[in-house]
């Protein structure tokens, strides 16, 4: 760590030759001369448009998924790797800025990285690998079945030649790819399987790391943008009489902001520093005709998605007759859940830097999850050719679904071609909190019937909630659900012979948009929270009834097996303590947890969270066990922390203090538990950790006293709900 500390910033760049689109992994100050050699490098074959090897042996790897802190900046080189035979502390990374020879499956999001590269990818290092042996088999005249390739090198070990990659990749580059490379058998894995350390996390720790924040180009300028505070305003005046004056100003100018289906007119100040570009925008005086958006509040917003809940909705994959079994069921039981909107607050607030070189080139840094999508958008927004729009994508400093939005980079590309100067947006942490997009709100109607032995013979989920597709495409077909907010409720692999779930939508104008693991992390509380009231109910233990109704054979049943293994479930618990346990299968993957907690004054501690999430196949299963720990921080973040309210039309949350994150001495230790049993199925890792913690903490919270908690956020201090 020491000889990493002694490189500088100007010199990591230096060596380099990047500024924030490649790295070359392992670097310290004793490798810094041989970091450099990079210079040195005659020529680049390319063996797959992700995938070039040197003269001299290094190889090159475009990763295509921007690295937002879910660790792609390891495991997407390292399916290339493993397969290459090349150790990957050796090879430079690059990104990829959504260059069409890339493909579109250029972005971040959906716990989707590994997933849509796992056997690809694979297959890429792989037919290279055969390429450069056939290429040296060629050279030294004998098979190719007797040459071996490993660490960077192809040896034949009957006449003891050796070579390194470097020496055949022009000759092998021009082979033809094999169609169907052979792959290693997963016992044979080096890389894959194995916990491995983050290449990038010394980066970030020693302040190399080159974010969107950090972009800088010569002559560039500063621009802080004023939006309505009431979202949905429209702009009337701009005074900048005043502003004009301030030193350092250059001008004002409107700009559009550009958020999903929205389209919000609002006022820029440029100036050469940011400080000054912030501090005259506040002195701006702005006319702003509120369209009756001032009277949107939370609190009478939230009544009439409780008066909706008696509406049918529209139906979500019906399963036998729920209202000829739920009428005759002898037990039945009913339950309201309601969760808030959230802000997705990453550490790095939005910012993004463009330059025109003419009226039809743009160049774009940013910390971007989709560099694809904004080649092609903004090439249809500005009418100019795809390979027009240059990104350069950099470190992510959190995402959590709202950098897939890129409205700041909008604003920048909008005023640096009207300038006509390289000009750099920033948000302030209020813009970010303010502004949104967020997370919406769900609302849960629940209903199940059992029989007289408490089994389940009816249920229905009916969430009330407004549209995620109408925000992002302005219409939606009212007489259709909305896939976003019912996300998977009716994929839970339970044995429930009756099931009606619906939708009922609810109109709204604020931009509500992805949040990380999207809707889940809202139904699940509600679904797993009234699973465990049934269990209640029934009379029986909630671990033993939901195992009781899962599925045979299904990845729900394995889930709850280990759970009820390594959380030591039948062991009994001290007075005073209490535990519960929820689990939430999605499009991204499948988790479950158990949360114990003990009673502490009028509110209750969390001792201690156990985690178990099927991932099919893992890579590093190190990085799996960090995004599960993450994704536990956010999801008691969201579900014990005030969330997003409005008042007058504007958002009352400004920063961290009215609007903040769990601090390190009220995040409890979590024990996580990876089922990786092999197979073709690869799932997620970045995303499953949040929908089942919150249930599982509220149904803790019911076994330990007594209260059945059915409102986020809610107070562990006091069990007071918001």
């Amino acid at each position: 760590m020491q000889q990493v500390n002694q490189i500088s910033r100007r010199n990591f760049l230096k060596y380099t030759g990047i500024t924030g689109t490649g790295f070359i992994l392992g670097i310290s100050c004793k490798d810094a001369p041989k970091v450099a050699t990079l210079a040195e490098v005659k020529a680049w074959y390319e063996f797959n448009p992700v995938l070039q090897i040197a003269n001299n042996g290094l190889v090159t790897i475009f990763n295509s998924k921007p690295e937002i802190g879910q660790g792609v900046w390891q495991s997407i080189p390292a399916l290339i790797c493993e397969e290459l035979e090349v150790p990957i502390e050796s090879v430079v990374i690059k990104h990829t800025g959504g260059e069409k020879k890339f493909g579109d499956m250029q972005f971040a999001g959906g716990s989707f990285s590994v997933r849509s590269s796992y056997h690809e990818l694979r297959k890429v290092g792989a037919a290279a690998k055969e390429m450069l042996v056939q290429a040296a088999a060629a050279v030294w005249k004998v098979p190719a079945a007797e040459c071996t390739a490993s660490n960077g090198e192809i040896t034949h070990s009957k006449s003891g030649k050796k070579g390194g990659y470097g020496e055949f990749a022009d000759a092998a580059s021009k082979l033809k790819a094999p169609e169907k490379p052979v792959l290693k058998d997963p016992k044979d894995f080096k890389i894959l399987g194995k916990a491995a350390p983050r290449p990038d996390v010394p980066l970030k720790v020693n302040g190399t790391a080159v974010y969107g924040i950090d972009a800088t180009v010569d002559g560039m300028v500063y621009a802080s943008v004023e939006h309505s505070p009431v979202i949905g305003a429209k702009l009337v005046s701009v005074d900048d009489s005043e502003v004009k004056k301030i030193k350092g100003v250059i001008s004002v100018e409107r700009c559009t902001r550009i958020i999903q289906s929205f389209r919000y007119e609002s006022v820029a100040v440029i100036a050469d520093s940011y400080w000054t570009a912030f501090k005259a925008r506040k002195a701006l005086k702005i006319t702003w005709d509120n369209q009756g958006k001032d009277t949107f509040n939370s609190a009478a917003y939230e009544e009439s998605l409780r008066a909706l809940a008696s509406k049918p909705g529209v139906s979500v994959k019906p399963v036998g007759n729920f209202d000829k079994a739920f009428a005759s069921a002898p037990v039945k039981l009913e339950a309201f859940y309601e969760t808030p909107m959230v802000s997705h607050s990453p550490i790095e607030p939005m910012n993004a830097l463009a330059k025109w070189s003419d009226d039809q080139h743009v160049e774009i840094w940013a910390s971007t999850q989709v560099p694809r999508d904004v080649v092609t958008s903004f090439a249809k927004e500005y009418k100019i050719p795809e390979e027009n729009v240059k990104v350069n994508v950099m470190f992510n400093g959190g995402g959590f679904g709202r950098r897939l939005y890129p409205d700041h980079i909008h604003e920048a590309v909008q005023l640096a071609r009207i300038t006509k100067k390289p000009v750099k947006v920033l948000w302030s942490r209020e813009d970010d909190t303010q502004q949104g997009p967020f997370r919406p709100m769900t609302f849960s109607a629940m209903k199940a019937g059992l029989s007289a032995d408490g089994k389940p013979v009816a249920f229905q989920h009916k969430v009330i909630a407004p549209s995620m597709m109408e925000a992002d495409n302005g219409k939606f077909d009212q007489s259709k659900e909305d896939g976003y907010m019912t996300e998977a409720i009716s994929d839970q692999k339970y044995e429930i012979a009756n099931m009606k779930n619906a939708y009922v939508y609810a109109p709204m104008h604020i931009p509500i948009a992805a949040w990380r693991a999207v809707t889940s992390t809202t139904l699940a509380f509600a679904h797993e929270c009234f699973i465990d009231e049934m269990a209640v109910k029934a009379g029986k233990d909630p671990m033993t009834y939901r195992q009781e109704m899962a599925k045979g054979g299904s990845d729900l049943a394995k889930i709850l097996t280990k759970l009820r293994e390594v959380s030591k479930w039948d062991q009994p618990l001290a007075a005073g303590k209490g535990r519960g346990v929820a689990q939430y299968e999605f499009f991204a993957g499948h988790a479950g947890f158990v949360v114990e907690v003990s009673k502490q004054g009028e509110g209750v501690r969390i001792d201690k969270v156990y985690g178990v999430i099927d991932m099919g196949t893992v890579v590093n299963p190190g990085g799996v066990e960090a995004q599960v720990q993450g994704a536990v921080a956010m999801a008691i973040t969201a579900a014990t922390k005030n969330g997003i309210t409005f008042e007058n039309g504007k958002t009352k949350q400004s920063n961290y203090h009215d609007n903040p994150i769990i601090r390190l001495p009220e995040m409890p230790p979590v024990e996580v538990h990876i089922i990786a049993d092999g197979g073709e199925v690869i799932k997620g890792a970045g995303e499953p950790g949040l929908p089942p913690l919150a249930p599982a903490l509220a149904n803790a919270i019911f076994s330990a006293t007594g209260l059945r908690i059915r409102k986020m956020p809610f107070s562990l201090a006091t069990l007071s709900q918001a």
